[in-house]
């Protein structure tokens, strides 16, 4: 069988060149910053362009575990993400499907005060007397209800929900299925894929948030990692301790800071493989269904 070769043009060539260069502006960065956190001072200042270590040093990472500061953002941030994933993605698609089914009495207000909420807001002052109100002030809970349910994914995983056909609910209760086996056993396992994506994008705000912590926990034992790795990067503090450490000729300031970076980005490095196909179908089903 004759292969049809196709033909390659110049627009093509630019394409390809404008994407080699993309990928080059993320992943240069990215590997330099992992270079420069395992290797010593003294190569460090040598060159600040490096394109492989000469000596794997890992006297960055050996301090900033051994203060405590990180394992315990580590932690935080962890509990954070845990309880806030579970609890944003159970509201959002319990109200995405509720959405999705027939009309019920108030189904049209409710939702209309749903998209209210996309483009006004309440304001930093009424949020926090809210939550100092309610008593969750230097609390987890308070970020985890801060950036609990997102009207935009709401709307998304509503349309996937009305993309599958009634028969299929029908057909479950004609053979004695409930709301509950037919919204857990029949309608969710249909929608793994968006739903998968949008645990992603949830668990990555909850990961990187940063804004609420710094305004609503003032105790340092429960900051999460970001707020963490901000007070390193722009803390004179760090500076002191690094003297006192048996690591102080190996470790110096950039080291310290660009490996705090490292450990920040590395659980979502290591989560994103396993979710990668679920996320491309789900945003090409989203994208679609809109």
């Amino acid at each position: 069988m004759d292969r049809i070769h196709k033909k390659v043009t110049g627009f093509d060539i630019f394409v390809y060149a404008v994407l080699t260069l993309f990928a080059a502006l993320i992943v240069v960065p990215f590997y330099t910053a992992i270079v420069i956190s395992v290797v010593s001072s003294a190569e460090y200042t040598r060159s600040t362009l490096l394109l492989w270590p000469k000596e794997l040093r890992l006297e960055n990472y050996v301090f900033l575990l051994g203060t405590g500061v990180v394992a315990s953002g580590y932690q935080n941030s962890l509990y954070i993400t845990f309880f806030g994933l579970v609890y944003a993605l159970s509201i959002t698609v319990m109200m995405a499907y509720g959405f999705s089914r027939k009309e019920f009495p108030g189904k049209k207000i409710i939702f209309v005060f749903m998209l209210i909420t996309m483009f006004f807001g309440g304001g930093l002052v009424p949020f926090y007397l809210l939550i100092r109100n309610l008593g969750l002030i230097n609390t987890r809970a308070s970020v985890i209800l801060m950036m609990g349910v997102s009207p935009f994914s709401v709307i998304i995983i509503k349309s996937n929900f009305e993309q599958l056909p009634d028969s299929l609910e029908e057909a479950a209760i004609i053979d004695g299925a409930n709301d509950l086996t037919v919204f857990f056993r029949i309608m969710l396992p249909l929608q793994k894929p968006i739903i998968a994506t949008f645990a992603l994008f949830i668990s990555v705000g909850y990961w990187n948030e940063w804004f609420w912590s710094m305004i609503l926990i003032n105790d340092t034992r429960l900051f999460p990692l970001q707020v963490v790795l901000r007070s390193i990067v722009s803390s004179a503090r760090m500076d002191s301790a690094m003297q006192q450490s048996t690591y102080a000729r190996q470790i110096f300031s950039d080291g310290i800071k660009i490996a705090a970076v490292v450990l920040t980005m590395l659980p979502i490095m290591v989560i994103y493989p396993f979710l990668q196909r679920y996320f491309v179908k789900g945003v090409l089903v989203g994208a679609i269904k809109i």
